[in-house]
């Protein structure tokens, strides 16, 4: 085997391969990444039984053939090269990786105990990269990771025709996005768990890209490939194909924390609450609460108490309803705002004891800009925002209790 590529495609392909690969593997030969040239093509494949990842990009094949060297090894190395064209070679058991006058040797690993990547089931439809690598990542912050209670370490992902809902709760805080979608069959329907780890980390790659990824789960279009998830989709000039096993459990019926009703609203500029969270909990204890005022048409933030450092600052707001004083884990609270993909947040309550709705506000004006900027701005910043559909993010927290 011998060919060329190019040193920014080569990190960058064995870097999301890799990622599949476990840190403690039952057997040594998991660690390895495959690497097939045939056809001006350069293959790489992980997998550890449960999760597959397979990238192909463009390379110059002079020799076709397949090695398997240590995946994390590999990417180590390939992340250091300097930028320029790297040269592959199979060396009777060895690997020697040269660029310039980098030469590495690698040994190569057992290729027959090797085993086969699973099919990818057949197709359930697509939706566009970008908007999906933005979901997965809006959902999978309020995905637990506790292993001993798996149900709540995945994704739910719901398909209802041409509607995609994912889901992800810990207990504690619960994130929901609906997006829509083009399935094979109209009338498709049908629900998977899974892990929100792995969708999150192989949804990445597609962020800054609106080519079609296709999603197959198996059950939905098909009845092929059954408890698998399979991932296609372009990427960086090189195509990408991930499975993994999907969870057993069951998924609790989460649409029902979600309060009938509201009798606070609270709209904050999303960039200011978030930055003066990150200042006021400078000061808080870990599993210590922020307290949230909501009161005068401002939102006052407090943190630390008795002989400890304290901090408090209050933001402008547009609050409607009766005031409200609450707490909040900031970790969790900082999740969801830093989530919220415009410029003003809403945050609903019913009272200070029960959940949190935080969601968009495309169609408001931050109460914190608007006043300084001109009336023909503000039209302009509405007149845009009316546009975003970006309403579809629902992020539902608990509430702590308060030592005063």
């Amino acid at each position: 085997m011998k060919f060329r590529v190019e040193r920014d495609v080569l990190a960058e392909a064995v870097t999301w391969a890799a990622r599949s690969l476990p840190t403690r593997p039952s057997v040594p030969v998991l660690t390895g990444l495959k690497l097939e040239a045939s056809d001006g093509q350069l293959t790489l494949s992980g997998f550890d039984y449960e999760t597959s990842a397979r990238v192909s990009v463009p390379a110059q094949v002079a020799d076709e053939g397949t090695v398997l060297v240590s995946g994390r090894l590999l990417a180590d190395i390939s992340r250091s090269l300097p930028s320029a064209s790297v040269d592959v070679t199979d060396d009777g058991g060895r690997v020697v990786v040269t660029c310039r006058t980098s030469r590495f040797t690698l040994q190569t690993l057992p290729l027959d105990e090797y085993p086969q990547l699973p099919e990818l089931p057949t197709a359930s439809g697509t939706v566009r990269g970008d908007l999906f690598a933005t979901a997965v990542g809006q959902v999978a912050i309020a995905a637990g990771r506790d292993d001993m209670l798996p149900v709540f370490t995945g994704i739910r992902i719901e398909i209802d025709g041409d509607k995609l809902t994912l889901a992800a709760t810990d207990r504690f805080r619960l994130a929901v996005r609906e997006l829509e979608w083009r399935p094979q069959s109209t009338d498709a329907n049908g629900t998977a768990l899974v892990p929100a780890r792995v969708l999150a980390d192989a949804t990445k790659a597609f962020a800054a890209s609106p080519a079609e990824v296709t999603l197959a789960i198996a059950g939905v279009g098909s009845d092929s490939g059954e408890g698998l998830l399979g991932l296609t989709g372009e990427a960086s000039g090189g195509v990408r194909h991930t499975t993994t096993r999907l969870l057993d459990g069951e998924f609790p019926p989460y649409r029902k924390l979600f309060p009938p009703e509201q009798l606070t609203e609270a709209y904050v500029d999303t960039a200011a609450m978030v930055e003066s969270l990150r200042r006021v909990t400078l000061v808080a204890e870990r599993h210590t609460p922020v307290e949230l005022s909501f009161a005068d048409n401002q939102v006052t933030l407090e943190a630390g108490s008795g002989d400890e450092a304290q901090a408090s600052e209050a933001l402008a707001a547009r609050i409607d309803g009766d005031a409200i004083a609450t707490g909040f884990n900031p970790s969790y609270l900082l999740d969801g705002l830093a989530h919220i993909d415009a410029a003003v947040s809403r945050i609903s309550f019913t009272q200070a004891s029960r959940p949190a709705v935080i969601t968009p506000a495309p169609g408001e004006s931050s109460p914190t800009a608007a006043e300084d900027a001109p009336p023909d701005a503000q039209e302009a910043g509405d007149s845009a925002a009316s546009t975003d559909e970006r309403g579809d993010y629902r992020y539902l927290i608990m509430p702590m209790r308060l030592h005063r």
